[in-house]
């Protein structure tokens, strides 16, 4: 989340049409849409695995049309998945720290292990070559802790942002028993943020979040980079690092700000069709110009507040991994859609290595990632090629 850069990237939106025009037959055309999207992107996800489509990567037997995983919209869930979704994150929060007490006195849990690694790893995860493939790596990790470590029997499900215009009242954030918990309380009129050109006023919530599955968290780490209205009074870390034991309430300021506005099917479709490169897209997903808020940083500021609100802390907020499916699922989408373009793609690497520094060298496919005390067993270290799709190198995963 880069909510402090501004871009001049402008999207230009594509219609694709198909059909004989030729007279005096009737015109015929097909407008693409983004549910046309997904059915395609699947359709070719499937013909990759029984090998009537090639994107070029080998992949083990072991992924296929009968074992591969389908990762849901977390309101397609039932009542039922929503809630052992849940029941699995409240465990990892309640199972202890792999981490040393010394070095990071403010991670707690085994979740705080995974808001640790993104801390450090931010400078080099955002803005970078690799944003995409470490995050699908990260996501697959936590995906698996939930699975090995909490029992848990599904998947990671996702936030489709098309889906709720009101994201307020919908079902991930209404704070019932089987939503990702409530807003944060209202604390009346306070200030919002100047986020990707533009002032965003505050939402209706900015308070503790005391309803439903996650009522009453305690965060611990952070916050480095926080976008709260200050007169708010978060307190600081007592360490600059940011891994200090800082316990505090979670805070969400849940708006529609932006799914009313930029996260419409539309927007997604627009910029879906409008890169062919993948350069363009990440940075154009990332980074929020003057005439058009980039997709990823409407998404966390969709839910706001502390931690989510601070690019460095903001997986400490249980929805983080729902925005981040979507993020995986945005990407996974505009890799496969179009059958002729898969193989060339889903191997697609650009972008430099240090989002603080734009000279740094440039990201290189072989380059290896890392997660240090989170990766699954046996596989930290792993170069951005077995990321390039969710079912080639350790991945067996589709979107429904």
């Amino acid at each position: 989340m880069a909510g402090n850069m501004v871009v001049n990237a402008v999207l230009a939106s594509l219609c694709l049409f198909s059909g004989a025009s030729a007279w005096p037959f009737t015109t015929r055309q097909t407008t693409l849409t983004l549910d046309k999207v997904q059915e395609q992107a699947l359709a070719n996800a499937y013909k990759v695995l029984d090998g009537t489509l090639s994107d070029g990567l080998t992949r083990p037997s072991t992924c296929n049309k009968n074992t591969v995983a389908v990762r849901k919209e977390f309101g397609d869930l039932s009542k039922d998945e929503r809630k052992e979704y849940t029941r699995a994150v409240k465990c990892i929060l309640e199972k202890p720290s792999k981490l040393s007490a010394t070095k990071y006195p403010g991670a707690k849990s085994r979740y705080d292990d995974f808001v640790v690694v993104h801390m450090n790893m931010t400078p080099s995860v955002h803005a970078t070559a690799n944003f995409l493939h470490w995050h699908r790596y990260y996501i697959w990790a936590y995906e698996t802790a939930l699975r090995t470590e909490c029992d848990y029997k599904g998947y990671q499900p996702y936030w489709n942002w098309a889906k709720y215009p009101d994201i307020v009242n919908s079902p991930i954030f209404n704070g019932d028993e089987w939503s990702m918990g409530g807003n944060g309380d209202a604390i009346g009129a306070h200030a919002g943020s100047f986020i990707g050109g533009q002032m965003v006023p505050g939402g209706p919530g900015g308070g503790c979040v005391t309803k439903g599955p996650f009522a009453n968290l305690t965060i611990h780490l952070g916050p480095l980079m926080s976008t709260v209205d200050p007169k708010i009074g978060i307190k600081s870390n007592p360490r600059a690092d940011g891994f200090g034991d800082n316990p505090r309430c979670l805070r969400r300021d849940v708006n529609n700000f932006f799914s009313s506005a930029y996260m419409r099917p539309q927007d997604l479709l627009d910029h879906i069709t409008a890169s062919a490169a993948i350069g363009k897209f990440q940075d154009s997903l990332q980074d929020a110009g003057a005439r058009k808020t980039a997709l990823h940083v409407g998404g966390h500021f969709s839910i706001w507040g502390d931690p989510g609100g601070d690019v460095y802390v903001s997986p400490a907020e249980p929805a983080f991994w729902l925005h981040h499916g979507q993020v995986d699922r945005h990407w996974w989408q505009w890799a496969n859609y179009l059958d002729k373009e898969v193989k060339s793609r889903t191997s697609m690497y650009e972008g430099g290595t240090n989002w603080m520094n734009p000279n740094s060298a440039r990201g290189k496919s072989s380059d290896l990632q890392w997660l240090d005390v989170v990766a699954p067993t046996g596989q930290n270290g792993m170069a951005s090629t077995q990321f390039f799709s969710t079912t080639a190198g350790p991945l067996c995963y589709v979107y429904a």
